[in-house]
């Protein structure tokens, strides 16, 4: 061996000798304990939130005669409008996508109390928006103030923000793997791996959200929507011919979705109306709709229940469907703050108990399944979040014809769709 040779060896003896030992033998860094600390923060916000407004929902509950639901939904659209009017926009959630896209993941934390103001209201009151959607922009804007703090940059603070969003969508749909893969398609649907780096953090962070939402709401870990009859008849590949046909129908309900949804937005976008009249008027028309229908009121996470528990002629569930898809759409697009993923779940369940009603030799629960699963494919464009989600909730044993039934309504949705962070860069709703 060579002088020089002697003497490099020694040089990287002497480094290795220099350089601190390494303490950590495990896998995780100090990035983890970020990820379970913005759990626990999003859980415990979480947590609160789903407090506030199951009390709010117990409270308005007590108000059953017709005048009464008229005046609590219109005065609360009132009131609603006015706070956004003064305090300003709280966002909604294409902004949120579109500014963790393409924005780095930067979300402002002083849209949080506007947002949880406007949306718990809402959804307290009775709207048909659901809390998925608030609890994603305050989480996810929680993550960013925490990448921020500790100096994250570039997608180290994209993949905080995400797995924030991850954390709301997990406490608020139950399912930390289906709530963290949804935060990552609702990013960009035709490329689900294209945030690969956020899914570790999304885990870790939604699963410590789940946690200690559990702990303060003590929901359980049951299927919120356990089909109460017995639901999987193993018809092998028939199961499949006919998830692929509720699929179909399924997505025919979602194209009716989209369709009334930007009816509605080229309406009040048409017509003009100061922003608080705009609610109250929506307002108006929710709480004569509620009071008629009593069922498509609120965001129908107890509605699902009670609809799988009743008694439903045909004509009362074709009337359901249609009502609860103008009030869905009516309450998202009027100014009501909130999410639309629950009260499509609930239209999907009503669409497969009206299909089992024309045609009573079908598996009920294989209806139901499929056809949540093809019309939230539909609409939201999340295929493989929207499987496991179907399957967790409802608690049914085969995911393979939910498979089917999402992969048609996926394919085919309308090219337009009813997120507008989905249409691409030229059609981005850039914050200011």
């Amino acid at each position: 061996m060579s002088n020089f040779s002697r003497r490099r060896k020694f040089i990287q003896l002497r480094n290795e000798i220099k350089t601190p030992l390494t303490l950590n033998p495990f896998v995780f860094t100090r990035l983890f304990f970020v990820w379970v600390i913005l759990g626990v923060a999003g859980g415990i916000v979480a947590g609160l939130y789903w407090l506030l407004i199951s009390f709010l929902m117990r409270f308005t509950h007590h108000f059953t005669s017709g005048w009464e639901i008229i005046a609590i939904m219109t005065g609360g659209g009132f009131i609603i409008g006015l706070i956004v009017h003064y305090w300003g926009d709280p966002g909604e959630l294409d902004i949120v996508v579109n500014n963790v896209r393409f924005k780095g993941g930067q979300l402002d934390t002083r849209n949080n109390i506007p947002m949880i103001v406007t949306s718990a209201l809402g959804i307290g009151i009775g709207s048909n928006a659901g809390p998925e959607a608030p609890m994603v922009q305050v989480v996810g804007s929680i993550g960013s103030w925490f990448a921020k703090k500790f100096k994250l940059k570039g997608g180290d603070h994209r993949s905080m923000s995400i797995a924030g969003m991850a954390a709301g969508f997990a406490t608020m749909f139950g399912s930390p793997i289906g709530g963290s893969l949804f935060a990552l398609e609702i990013m960009h649907h035709k490329h689900v791996t294209q945030y690969y780096r956020a899914l570790l953090p999304a885990f870790v962070t939604a699963g410590t959200a789940y946690f200690v939402f559990q702990l303060i709401t003590s929901m359980g870990l049951v299927p919120v929507w356990r089909l109460p009859f017995p639901f999987h008849i193993n018809n092998g590949v028939f199961d499949i011919l006919w998830a692929i046909v509720y699929g179909t129908i399924g997505a025919l309900i979602g194209w009716v979705i989209v369709w009334a949804f930007r009816m509605l937005e080229k309406t009040f976008k048409k017509i003009k109306l100061p922003f608080f009249i705009q609610t109250a008027l929506s307002g108006l028309i929710l709480g004569i709709m509620g009071w008629q229908l009593p069922i498509t009121r609120y965001f129908s996470h107890f509605e699902i229940i009670d609809l799988l528990h009743g008694s439903w002629t045909l004509g009362i569930l074709i009337i359901i469907l249609f009502v609860k898809i103008f009030s869905m759409t009516l309450t998202v697009t009027s100014g009501w703050r909130g999410g639309f993923i629950i009260p499509i779940f609930f239209i999907g369940v009503t669409l497969g108990m009206i299909l089992f009603k024309l045609y009573p030799g079908q598996n009920l629960g294989l209806a139901i399944v499929c056809c949540m699963a093809a019309v939230n494919a539909c609409v939201t464009r999340t295929l493989v979040s929207t499987i496991l989600l179907v399957a967790t909730l409802t608690g049914y044993a085969s995911i393979v014809p939910i498979l089917f039934a999402g992969l048609t309504g996926f394919f085919l949705a309308p090219k337009s769709p009813m997120i507008a962070a989905h249409m691409g860069r030229e059609k981005m709703l850039l914050e200011d």
